[in-house]
């Protein structure tokens, strides 16, 4: 790979949720100032409070002192490069990619599996969680299953598989998570950051309450008015009860982060 400095490269992000903003944030931070987002019209990231996919509603998004901004095309994206600012796009298929030509992709929709990404996509491209195979359709994968191999940078081979088990937080996994417990609209009647008490109304979906499962803060919850399918997760309870933790960088998406960025670092190192 040909030496570049870090503030011409072009990267390109899959989705916006907390995971890829927190690597955007990184990257941000690193001097990799070209980064653009791209997600679909109506995401769905729960934790909203670090989410710069909230620039789609809102028009713009700052997360620990970084704004991203909505754009509406490429040529709105050099402009927000221009201004110091992170882009972020709604694109559901990837044809920015094209017209931008990144030199990195970073696939953080954290679907657990792939939906199409594959290497030919730019010199670089990271996939983030199972789905994908390091070699084969990825150069490299970055572990996200909390545990000893946690943000390991993967270059050959797949990631761990899913549990379908939240990872732990204050001694609870499942516990903590909020569920759609049926397809339809979700209705939030608390806000993030709102004390919550176990059996506590939260939201709704098609009329069916949704409820606490422990005592905590509200760190996550999806936007209202969002139709959701069942089983999907729509919120998640803190039972630490710290309410900051809504809104900055968690120590799962650090490490992720720094992951990525390490991957970048092995390629384009100048």
């Amino acid at each position: 790979m040909l030496p570049m400095r870090l503030n011409h490269l072009i990267i390109g992000i899959k989705g916006a949720g907390d995971l890829a903003s927190a690597v955007a944030w990184r990257l941000y931070m690193a001097n990799m100032r070209r980064i653009f987002m791209m997600e679909i019209p109506y995401p769905l990231a729960v934790r909203r409070g670090v989410s710069f996919c909230e620039a789609i509603h809102e028009q713009s998004k700052t997360l620990e002192g970084i704004e991203a901004v909505r754009t509406d095309d490429a040529e709105a994206v050099r402009r927000s490069w221009e201004k110091g600012r992170i882009a972020v796009i709604v694109d559901p298929e990837w044809l920015n990619q094209k017209i931008l030509q990144p030199e990195v992709i970073v696939d953080a929709i954290v679907a657990k599996k792939n939906l199409g990404t594959a290497k030919s996509e730019a010199g670089v491209v990271i996939g983030l969680g199972p789905g994908f195979v390091a070699g084969t359709d990825v150069h490299m994968v970055i572990e996200t299953n909390r545990g000893h191999n946690l943000g390991k940078v993967i270059t050959s081979g797949t990631a761990e598989a899913n549990t379908g088990i939240p990872g732990a937080i204050g001694g609870y996994t499942a516990e903590r998570v909020l569920r759609a417990p049926v397809k339809g609209l979700f209705r939030a009647r608390l806000e993030m950051g709102d004390t919550v008490r176990c059996g506590e109304v939260v939201g709704d979906v098609a009329g069916i309450e949704v409820k606490a499962g422990i005592n905590g803060i509200v760190r996550g919850l999806i936007r209202s008015h969002i139709e959701v399918a069942e089983g999907l997760k729509i919120g998640d309870i803190d039972p630490r009860g710290d309410k900051s933790y809504c809104y900055t960088i968690s120590d799962k998406a650090r490490a992720i982060a720094g992951a990525v960025l390490e991957a970048v670092l092995r390629i384009y190192n100048v």
